[in-house]
């Protein structure tokens, strides 16, 4: 599925080097993490495989599904099925998040070939996922993010994944900000769109979001490199004991 070999990428305003040659394969149906050090480049290699500005990619490659991401616009990565979840939503003012929502799941069907859903079809639709996600309905009439709490706005953004059904999901620390009580409900989202068909990469800084969202791969990336892969053990060493015995492991 998600396929990133020799990834080197480098900030050009900079001119810095941040990514220095990462490796990484997701396959359909796993769930993989990433922890590591502030500075490492996890937000990094998200914001590359999104699309994001400012990045120049200096060597490697990133395939979805055999596909090469980075020749694609942002949008057309999305329309493939990539999806990301932000540290930080930003609220959209003037925008509802309903039609936000219909705009952007028809946008996709289009781009594949398919019909547009109709109004009455996404209302049924969008309603049983934020039931599920325990979004009220003042919530869906609002502006995208625009006054909502740190744990309605990536309750929100988790709406967007149920909605769009990506088949590969980045989520880049959405534990951030979170209490207990949010963030169980956020894992909970995540956890009904785990699938067969689907990948998670998981960006955290905390083993408390993996307790929920249970991964079936570990990474350890710091220096811009994944330095060290485990199972679920390997965050809980991280835990307990912090990033420096592994450091020096690789040193």
């Amino acid at each position: 599925m998600l396929e990133i070999k020799g990834l080197e990428v480098k900030l050009e305003e900079e001119d810095k080097q941040i990514l220095k040659g990462v490796d990484l394969k997701v396959g359909a149906g796993e769930v993989h993490a990433i922890m590591g050090p502030n500075g490492s480049g996890k937000s990094t290699l998200s914001y590359v495989l999104s699309g994001r500005g400012g990045y120049e990619v200096t060597g490697g490659s990133a395939t979805l599904d055999g596909i090469d991401l980075l020749d694609m616009e942002p949008e057309e990565r999305a329309a493939s099925g990539l999806f990301l979840a932000f540290q930080y939503p930003v609220e959209i003012p003037g925008v509802g998040n309903m039609t936000f929502l219909r705009t952007a799941v028809n946008a996709q069907r289009k781009a594949r070939g398919e019909d547009e859903m109709s109004a009455a079809d996404f209302l049924k639709l969008v309603r049983s996922k934020a039931k599920d996600l325990k979004i009220d309905a003042d919530m869906l009439k609002r502006p995208v993010n625009v006054g909502f709490s740190g744990g309605e706005k990536k309750r929100n953004e988790i709406l967007q994944m149920a909605m769009l059904e990506p088949k590969m999901c980045i989520l880049d620390e959405t534990d951030s900000g979170l209490d207990v009580d949010a963030m169980r409900l956020v894992s909970d989202g995540v956890n009904a769109l785990r699938s067969p068909d689907r990948g998670f990469l998981v960006i955290t800084h905390y083993q408390r979001l993996l307790d929920h969202i249970k991964p079936d791969v570990v990474h350890i990336m710091a220096a811009g490199r994944i330095i060290k892969t485990g199972g679920p053990e390997l965050a809980l060493e991280v835990e307990n004991n912090g990033y420096a015995g592994i450091l020096e492991e690789v040193a």
